[in-house]
């Protein structure tokens, strides 16, 4: 029987957004494994249908892609000692990959969502990746604009520059996608909709639609450092 995400799960984490210690956790320790356990196995399920469309899910397990749960609060002012979600990345390399990817955000409270793209590249990407967009704008418009990407992410977000990168023009037809520093596809996930029966179908489906962009965002990085 295939696996879902169980509602004990999501509760879990609702919990844990407001009981944020060491203490309530360790207490709370079966809860934890349970979970994790549950979205491991929705991930490993996940990728073996993944992988009939996207050569990058092939041979990649659940467990290896799950972030963990502990923050690094050495240099933050958020002292918060664990992360409210589980994320998993799917991308080449694993989930520590910079390349564009596939992201899967769990959390209570109607926080999850389904994401693509690329997220703070390095320099030397960056550049390659505003080079490829200024030189192809129309097959990046083109992606952006299907229905199937439209309707599941509308327009693409990410942190932007506040002016014009160095070596563009401020008239550049691709201005708008130029400014950015990360090229991100976000669909958000209604509780109700990650309790459903279909719901890896959900994710899959959206994982489709946004192959395309990733694609485009990953072309011009296969030569950068060669």
């Amino acid at each position: 029987m295939a696996t879902t995400i169980e509602k004990s799960t999501l509760t879990f984490l609702s919990d844990l957004s407001k009981n944020n210690t060491r203490e309530w956790f360790n207490q709370n320790k079966p809860r934890y494994d349970a979970a994790r356990k549950n979205y491991s196995q929705f991930l490993d399920e996940l990728l073996a249908e993944m992988a009939l469309f996207e050569p990058v899910a092939h041979g990649q397990q659940g467990k290896d892609l799950l972030f963990r749960i502990y923050r690094d609060v050495r240099f933050s002012n958020d002292k918060r000692p664990y992360k409210d979600h589980f994320g998993a990345y799917i991308a080449e390399g694993g989930r520590k990959s910079i390349l564009p990817g596939y992201y899967l955000h769990l959390a209570g409270n109607d926080n999850s969502f389904v994401a693509g793209g690329l997220w703070m590249p390095p320099a030397d990407y960056l550049k390659a990746v505003r080079q490829e967009i200024d030189y192809n704008l129309e097959e990046l418009e083109s992606i952006l604009q299907e229905p199937a990407f439209k309707e599941r992410f509308g327009n693409i977000q990410g942190e932007q520059l506040k002016t014009t990168p160095k070596g563009y023009d401020k008239e550049n037809p691709a201005i708008e996608y130029l400014r950015f520093k990360s090229w991100n596809a976000v669909m958000p996930l209604p509780d109700k909709v990650v309790l459903g029966k279909d719901f890896k179908d959900v994710v899959l489906e959206a994982f489709k639609a946004v192959k395309p962009f990733n694609d485009f965002l990953m072309a011009p990085l296969k030569d950068v450092g060669e």
